[in-house]
Protein backbone atom coordinates (compact mmCIF):
# COMPACT_ATOMS: atom_id res chain seq x y z
CA UNK A 1 0.00 0.00 0.00
CA UNK A 2 1.49 3.26 -1.13
CA UNK A 3 -0.59 6.28 -0.22
CA UNK A 4 -1.14 9.39 1.85
CA UNK A 5 -2.92 10.08 5.16
CA UNK A 6 -6.11 8.38 3.98
CA UNK A 7 -4.25 5.08 3.82
CA UNK A 8 -1.83 5.81 6.66
CA UNK A 9 -4.86 6.03 8.96
CA UNK A 10 -4.34 9.61 10.09
CA UNK A 11 -6.02 10.26 13.44
CA UNK A 12 -6.86 6.59 14.00
CA UNK A 13 -5.33 3.67 15.81
CA UNK A 14 -3.23 1.85 13.20
CA UNK A 15 -5.33 -1.28 13.71
CA UNK A 16 -8.53 0.57 12.72
CA UNK A 17 -7.47 2.00 9.34
CA UNK A 18 -8.75 0.48 6.12
CA UNK A 19 -5.33 -1.00 5.29
CA UNK A 20 -5.27 -2.91 8.59
CA UNK A 21 -8.84 -4.03 7.87
CA UNK A 22 -7.63 -5.26 4.47
CA UNK A 23 -4.96 -7.36 6.14
CA UNK A 24 -7.57 -8.83 8.49
CA UNK A 25 -9.82 -9.63 5.52
CA UNK A 26 -7.02 -11.41 3.69
CA UNK A 27 -6.31 -13.56 6.75
CA UNK A 28 -9.99 -14.27 7.35
CA UNK A 29 -10.51 -15.32 3.74
CA UNK A 30 -7.22 -17.26 3.70
CA UNK A 31 -5.82 -15.27 0.80
CA UNK A 32 -2.07 -15.69 1.01
CA UNK A 33 -0.86 -12.09 0.91
CA UNK A 34 0.73 -9.89 3.52
CA UNK A 35 0.25 -6.13 3.56
CA UNK A 36 3.02 -3.58 3.83
CA UNK A 37 1.65 -0.10 4.42
CA UNK A 38 4.17 2.39 3.03
CA UNK A 39 1.72 5.29 3.25
CA UNK A 40 2.84 8.66 4.59
CA UNK A 41 0.54 11.41 5.83
CA UNK A 42 0.91 14.54 3.74
CA UNK A 43 2.46 12.69 0.80
CA UNK A 44 2.11 14.20 -2.66
CA UNK A 45 2.51 12.31 -5.91
CA UNK A 46 6.00 13.84 -6.27
CA UNK A 47 6.98 12.62 -2.81
CA UNK A 48 5.62 9.19 -3.66
CA UNK A 49 7.53 9.15 -6.93
CA UNK A 50 10.74 10.02 -5.07
CA UNK A 51 10.42 7.11 -2.63
CA UNK A 52 8.58 4.37 -4.50
CA UNK A 53 11.68 2.69 -5.94
CA UNK A 54 13.08 2.07 -2.47
CA UNK A 55 9.72 0.77 -1.22
CA UNK A 56 9.38 -1.58 -4.20
CA UNK A 57 12.90 -2.86 -3.64
CA UNK A 58 12.34 -3.36 0.09
CA UNK A 59 8.93 -5.08 -0.13
CA UNK A 60 9.04 -6.70 -3.60
CA UNK A 61 5.24 -6.68 -3.93
CA UNK A 62 3.21 -8.64 -6.41
CA UNK A 63 0.39 -6.07 -6.07
CA UNK A 64 0.73 -2.34 -5.41
CA UNK A 65 -2.15 -0.08 -4.44
CA UNK A 66 -1.35 3.56 -5.23
CA UNK A 67 -3.51 6.12 -3.44
CA UNK A 68 -1.90 9.51 -4.01
CA UNK A 69 -2.95 12.83 -5.48
CA UNK A 70 -5.29 14.33 -2.90
CA UNK A 71 -2.52 16.40 -1.35
CA UNK A 72 -1.45 17.59 -4.80
CA UNK A 73 -4.93 19.06 -5.28
CA UNK A 74 -5.08 20.55 -1.78
CA UNK A 75 -1.85 22.39 -2.64
CA UNK A 76 -3.08 23.39 -6.10
CA UNK A 77 -0.24 21.56 -7.83
CA UNK A 78 -0.37 21.05 -11.60
CA UNK A 79 -2.48 18.10 -12.67
CA UNK A 80 -0.13 17.24 -15.53
CA UNK A 81 2.72 16.76 -13.07
CA UNK A 82 0.53 14.59 -10.82
CA UNK A 83 -0.34 12.40 -13.80
CA UNK A 84 3.34 12.01 -14.71
CA UNK A 85 4.19 11.13 -11.11
CA UNK A 86 1.41 8.57 -10.83
CA UNK A 87 2.42 6.93 -14.10
CA UNK A 88 6.12 6.85 -13.33
CA UNK A 89 7.07 3.80 -11.37
CA UNK A 90 4.67 1.18 -10.04
CA UNK A 91 4.56 -1.13 -13.05
CA UNK A 92 8.35 -1.04 -13.34
CA UNK A 93 8.53 -3.63 -10.56
CA UNK A 94 6.35 -6.08 -12.46
CA UNK A 95 3.66 -5.79 -9.79
CA UNK A 96 -0.02 -5.58 -10.66
CA UNK A 97 -1.22 -2.06 -9.87
CA UNK A 98 -4.45 -0.67 -8.50
CA UNK A 99 -4.74 3.11 -8.77
CA UNK A 100 -7.14 4.69 -6.29
CA UNK A 101 -8.72 7.97 -7.36
CA UNK A 102 -9.95 10.93 -5.41
CA UNK A 103 -12.29 13.84 -6.06
CA UNK A 104 -12.13 17.42 -4.92
CA UNK A 105 -15.01 19.55 -3.64
CA UNK A 106 -16.54 22.06 -6.08
CA UNK A 107 -14.93 25.06 -4.37
CA UNK A 108 -11.70 24.17 -6.22
CA UNK A 109 -13.39 25.35 -9.43
CA UNK A 110 -15.25 23.29 -12.00
CA UNK A 111 -12.37 23.05 -14.47
CA UNK A 112 -9.81 21.93 -11.87
CA UNK A 113 -12.24 19.48 -10.26
CA UNK A 114 -13.11 17.87 -13.60
CA UNK A 115 -9.48 17.69 -14.76
CA UNK A 116 -8.36 16.28 -11.41
CA UNK A 117 -10.94 13.49 -11.46
CA UNK A 118 -10.22 12.68 -15.11
CA UNK A 119 -6.48 12.44 -14.37
CA UNK A 120 -6.89 9.14 -12.53
CA UNK A 121 -8.86 7.57 -15.38
CA UNK A 122 -6.29 8.87 -17.88
CA UNK A 123 -3.38 7.35 -15.95
CA UNK A 124 -5.18 4.04 -15.45
CA UNK A 125 -5.92 3.85 -19.16
CA UNK A 126 -2.45 4.88 -20.36
CA UNK A 127 -0.69 2.55 -17.92
CA UNK A 128 -3.24 -0.25 -18.30
CA UNK A 129 -3.81 -0.59 -14.56
CA UNK A 130 -6.94 -1.19 -12.51
CA UNK A 131 -8.76 1.84 -11.11
CA UNK A 132 -10.99 2.67 -8.19
CA UNK A 133 -12.41 5.99 -9.46
CA UNK A 134 -13.24 7.46 -6.04
CA UNK A 135 -12.07 6.06 -2.72
CA UNK A 136 -14.88 7.73 -0.76
CA UNK A 137 -17.71 6.67 -3.09
CA UNK A 138 -21.11 6.69 -1.42
CA UNK A 139 -20.12 8.62 1.70
CA UNK A 140 -17.62 11.31 0.71
CA UNK A 141 -20.17 14.09 1.12
CA UNK A 142 -21.45 12.93 4.54
CA UNK A 143 -19.54 14.71 7.33
CA UNK A 144 -20.64 11.98 9.75
CA UNK A 145 -17.85 9.85 8.25
CA UNK A 146 -15.10 12.40 8.81
CA UNK A 147 -12.93 13.59 11.63
CA UNK A 148 -13.45 17.17 12.85
CA UNK A 149 -10.98 18.46 10.22
CA UNK A 150 -13.53 17.43 7.55
CA UNK A 151 -10.72 15.92 5.46
CA UNK A 152 -9.77 12.63 7.08
CA UNK A 153 -12.24 9.75 7.27
CA UNK A 154 -13.10 8.55 10.77
CA UNK A 155 -13.19 5.00 12.05
CA UNK A 156 -16.76 4.45 10.80
CA UNK A 157 -15.60 5.20 7.24
CA UNK A 158 -12.73 2.71 7.17
CA UNK A 159 -14.79 -0.42 6.39
CA UNK A 160 -16.58 1.55 3.66
CA UNK A 161 -13.25 2.50 2.11
CA UNK A 162 -12.23 -1.15 2.08
CA UNK A 163 -15.60 -2.11 0.58
CA UNK A 164 -15.02 0.43 -2.20
CA UNK A 165 -11.52 -0.83 -2.98
CA UNK A 166 -12.04 -4.58 -2.57
CA UNK A 167 -14.01 -5.30 -5.80
CA UNK A 168 -11.17 -3.85 -7.91
CA UNK A 169 -8.41 -5.33 -5.75
CA UNK A 170 -9.69 -8.90 -5.45
CA UNK A 171 -9.12 -9.82 -9.14
CA UNK A 172 -5.48 -8.68 -8.81
CA UNK A 173 -4.94 -11.18 -5.99
CA UNK A 174 -5.69 -14.22 -8.14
Amino acid sequence: MFGDSLSAGYGLAISRGWVALLEEKLKRERIDYSVANASVSGETSAGGRARIDAALERHRPSVVIVELGGNDALRGLPIAQMKANLAARSKKSGARVLLVGMRMPPNFGADYVAAFEKAFADVAKSEKVALVPFMLEGFGDDLGYFQPDRIHPNERAQPLMLDTIWPRLAPLLK
